[in-house]
């Protein structure tokens, strides 16, 4: 336990993850673990596997929930979908994408990269270059990271698709949604994507610890002719009525218990309604971010306007900033925590988190305590932050 002093009333979370987790998540996280027996077991993970599909706009998607963060459900993807001598492609986003190609040659497979241009979204055309190169159509899948995490940047799924489509290549499109899902819109099978990943720590508003997988026919069928050797990832694995054997063992009753609660409170509030919070509290952040910026310290990393994420912004600083100083002073003087930067942009950016069980209260409470700590850190800035981000919400109607 930490033995920093408390700070009275509650303290605010914006990194992009884990997020904050609402009181009816953490009741239902409250309640004993069952017998496996008990059919409440069986009907709470199928809550689950339903509120995931609606969410997915995929009626018949095959859903696996694994004991495992996203790094888990990356690994569930490789070694069902990616036979030993298969290739894969891995568009450059940043530190995600290439966390998830270092993970993926751990496992004996070839990765293809393109090149990441940083503070820009995937380069469409430098994917289909790729895949017009591969004249032995040795890639069997695009793993697309959707929202990058560490920049704050949001590709375009819709044109991705497309040049998949145009190359007339046979890959598979796989999407890790792990900073997306339950933020935007992600409809699975009008955009024909054969695999979507997620995990419960950021928009589905859970705690840490549930790793997510959507397959449809196609990538299961290809899962089903892998000769590569796996068992717990196993999907065909999983394919049961038996909760234990969807688990691979004992399924994470609590976690469990809090994705069917977070999913009915979205539920409850409307994926468009939701959808819309997300972005009124991003306009928001943004507004706030350009007002700092006048003075000419601070600045957004996402280049183009149109790709900076719902989810999280990433926010440049001059050299030699002392970032984990001024989350030091966020937290522990002011009460919100944010995040630094990471991989490339480490020492180099903060984040701010603005996914999940977010409101504009929220959203205005750490904006203020960020601009306090950059004050007192000595940090130029523009003062009009707090005026531009209540406009913005005013604004959207929130």
């Amino acid at each position: 336990m930490s033995s920093s002093r408390r700070i009275p009333g509650r303290r605010l979370l914006h990194s992009p993850g884990p997020t904050p987790v609402p009181d009816e998540v953490i009741a239902a996280m409250a309640r004993q673990p069952m017998d496996l027996a008990d059919p409440r077991v069986d009907a709470c993970i199928a809550e689950c596997e339903q509120g995931l599909r609606k969410l997915l706009h995929a009626p018949d998607a095959g859903i696996y929930l694994y004991a495992a963060n996203g790094h888990g459900a990356w690994e569930a993807v490789v070694e069902n979908l990616l036979a030993p001598d298969a290739a894969v492609l891995i568009p450059g986003t940043g530190h995600f994408s290439e966390s998830w190609a270092v993970q993926t040659e751990a496992l004996g497979r070839r990765v293809v990269r393109t090149p990441w241009r940083p503070g820009f979204p995937i380069d469409a055309d430098a994917v289909a270059q790729a895949l017009r190169d591969d004249t032995g159509q040795r890639i069997a899948a695009v793993f697309v990271v959707h929202t990058d995490t560490a920049s704050g940047i949001t590709s375009d799924l819709v044109a991705l698709r497309d040049v998949i489509d145009r190359s007339g290549h046979p890959a598979l499109l796989v999407v890790d949604a792990v900073a997306s899902l339950a933020c935007v819109r992600i409809e699975m099978d009008s955009l024909r994507a054969d695999v979507v990943l997620s995990a419960s720590q950021k928009g589905l508003m859970t705690p840490p610890g549930l790793g997510i997988v959507a397959v449809n026919r196609h990538a299961a069928a290809l899962a089903e002719r892998n000769p590569a050797p796996r068992f717990y990832w196993d999907w065909r694995l999983r394919e049961s009525p038996l909760s234990y054997r969807k688990f691979c063992g004992t399924p994470p009753h609590s976690l469990l218990a809090g994705l069917a609660a977070a999913l009915e409170l979205i539920g409850e509030e409307g994926e468009e309604a939701v959808f819309a919070r997300h972005r009124a509290n991003a306009a928001a952040v943004h507004a706030a971010v350009e007002a700092w910026a006048e003075a000419g310290a601070l600045g957004f990393f996402a280049r183009e306007p149109a790709s900076r994420s719902v989810s999280v912004t990433t926010i440049t600083v001059p050299e030699g900033t002392d970032i984990d100083g001024l989350r030091a002073i966020a937290r522990d003087r002011f009460g919100v925590s944010f995040a630094g930067g990471l991989g490339p942009l480490t020492g180099k950016a903060f984040r701010i988190g603005h996914l999940g069980d977010q409101n504009a209260a929220g959203i205005l409470g750490c904006l203020g305590a960020v601009e306090a700590a950059l004050q007192a850190g000595g940090v130029p800035i523009g003062r009009a932050a707090l005026p531009r981000a209540v406009d913005a919400f005013v604004a959207a109607g929130r």
